[in-house]
């Protein structure tokens, strides 16, 4: 494999080296943080996409492919659903705000009384978020070189905290972008007709496995309905997929550019799905349905496209833990440090703005290598993020965008009783299980719509200001001169 080692070490090499590059650009807070707001159509595009196709996304995908046929393209299907909505309903409202996180968009909504506990959720989803993607790493250098787990973790999570920290979101775009070319090739363009054709093509596949293998709703009508809620709602509201929202040089860029970053997550969710359908034929008897992405890698392809078709894995897992990492060290930093220590951010001093956030990005990504070693069952993990972000902050962020009606302190309320509502129906039913969504997602709805209507309106000057903000005329403090040309 000394050929698929070497290509692994120059994809891993080059990451580094757009990590320097970016630090070289990024001279600003709106530099670091979300690229200067100047992304093109097709650099937005592909790092949009970039993001929310994970490892879940790559190597879960084929798993539950080689589990569930054909419908095990849901889960990846659901997050294209969540992108095209958001990107087609809120993204150009989102945009035009010029703010750096979500809880900066629900001050401006409610008037600067809902950030801190929103911070403190959102921190909790987009830590776990990058350290499931960090654990990740175990299992694709294990492949690679038979490496010891925390190695492994140490190894590609140090990767990424370094070029993150160096550039913040330049270096991050730019790695993206390379990442989303690789895993169009490796995955749509080699693994996919490569395994159909080994599989024997579809005809011997479909005389092989059972008929509910070709069944699209074999995955079971609860089972999707689950992940509607989990990763379509999850879309739309989480600081990670925002932040890239807010690298859009125009709303028309993010509404366009998400739509077609949208679309080829529909199409990556059926490649997965038909990888893993054929991975069930060549190998029936494996012991996890994870192990189908490598093992049919590691098997049917040959030399130095095998080296290529594992970066690919490794630009899944190393874009969604990016931007994972950037998300919480933002919220981290913007949102929980600055208001407890009483900060009103400025744009006085733009490189020690720099210089603070990017300590913050290596601040949090050491701690998401040392949790990534110490857990063990990630999907435990992810689930309780994904509940509480769902759970806790859908109906007020939603509820802001689209009723005028909506308070402080029914946001507020929503938050909370929400939250605590799906940690104790967790506790109840196990934190796998359905109701903890279901139930915390209404209970969270019921209180902010009972609270906003049991207080008084949202202050007349707060809703004047927001729908400046909505209308895009309201630039962002000190930005207007920086007029550099847009990147394409």
């Amino acid at each position: 494999m000394a050929v698929d080692y070497l290509v692994i070490v120059v994809y891993l090499a080059g990451m580094l080296a757009m990590g320097w590059w970016g630090m070289r650009r990024a001279k600003s807070k709106s530099e670091f943080l979300v690229a200067g707001r100047r992304l093109g159509p097709a650099m937005y595009s592909g790092t949009m996409a970039a993001i929310v196709l994970g490892g879940a996304s790559t190597i879960g995908g084929v798993g539950l492919g080689y589990q569930c046929g054909l419908s095990g393209a849901w889960m990846v299907f659901t997050i294209g659903l969540g992108l095209l909505a958001l990107s087609v309903f809120f993204s150009a409202r989102i945009a035009r705000l010029k703010v750096y996180t979500v809880s900066e968009m629900l001050d401006l909504r409610y008037g600067g009384r809902a950030g801190v506990i929103s911070g403190l959720v959102m921190w909790a989803y987009t830590l776990m978020l990058a350290v499931t993607s960090t654990i990740a790493y175990a299992t694709i250098f294990d492949v690679l070189f038979d490496m010891n787990r925390t190695l492994a973790i140490v190894l590609g999570g140090s990767i990424v905290v370094a070029y993150s920290t160096l550039g913040g979101m330049w270096s991050i775009t730019l790695t993206d972008m390379v990442q989303f070319v690789v895993k169009t090739i490796g995955v749509l363009l080699l693994l996919l007709p490569v395994a159909v054709v080994k599989a024997g093509g579809f005809s011997e596949m479909k005389a092989q496995l059972p008929t509910e293998y070709f069944d699209p709703l074999g995955i079971g009508g609860e089972t999707i309905f689950t992940y509607v809620l989990i990763y379509t709602f999850g879309m739309l509201i989480g600081q990670d997929i925002w932040q890239r929202v807010f690298t859009a040089r125009s709303d028309r860029t993010a509404r366009w550019g998400g739509t077609v970053a949208g679309t080829y997550c529909l199409a990556y969710a059926v490649a997965g799905a038909v990888i893993g359908t054929a991975a069930k034929v060549l190998y029936p008897n494996l012991a996890s349905a994870d192990d189908a992405f490598a093992t049919i890698v590691k098997d049917e392809l040959p030399m130095g496209v095998r080296g290529l078709v594992l970066a690919a894995a490794l630009a899944a897992v190393m874009s969604t833990s990016s931007g994972a990492l950037i998300a919480c060290a933002t919220v981290a930093n913007n949102d929980i440090w600055a208001r407890l220590r009483g900060i009103v951010p400025t744009e006085g001093d733009q490189h020690d703005e720099v210089k603070g956030n990017r300590a913050f990005i290596l601040l949090m990504g050491l701690a998401v290598i040392a949790t990534a070693i110490a857990l063990n069952d990630v999907v435990q993990a992810l689930t309780v993020a994904y509940n509480l972000l769902v759970g806790g902050l859908l109906v007020p962020i939603l509820g802001g965008l689209l009723w005028k009606r909506g308070t402080a302190q029914g946001a507020l309320a929503s938050v909370a009783v929400g939250g605590l509502a799906v940690i104790g129906l967790m506790a109840a039913y196990g934190i796998l299980a359905n109701e903890p969504v279901y139930y915390g997602l209404l209970a969270s709805l019921a209180a902010y719509v009972a609270v906003s209507l049991a207080t008084r309106p949202t202050d007349a000057a707060v809703l004047a200001a927001w729908r400046e903000r909505l209308a895009g005329r309201a630039p962002e403090p000190g930005t207007a001169s920086e007029q550099v040309p847009a990147a394409q």
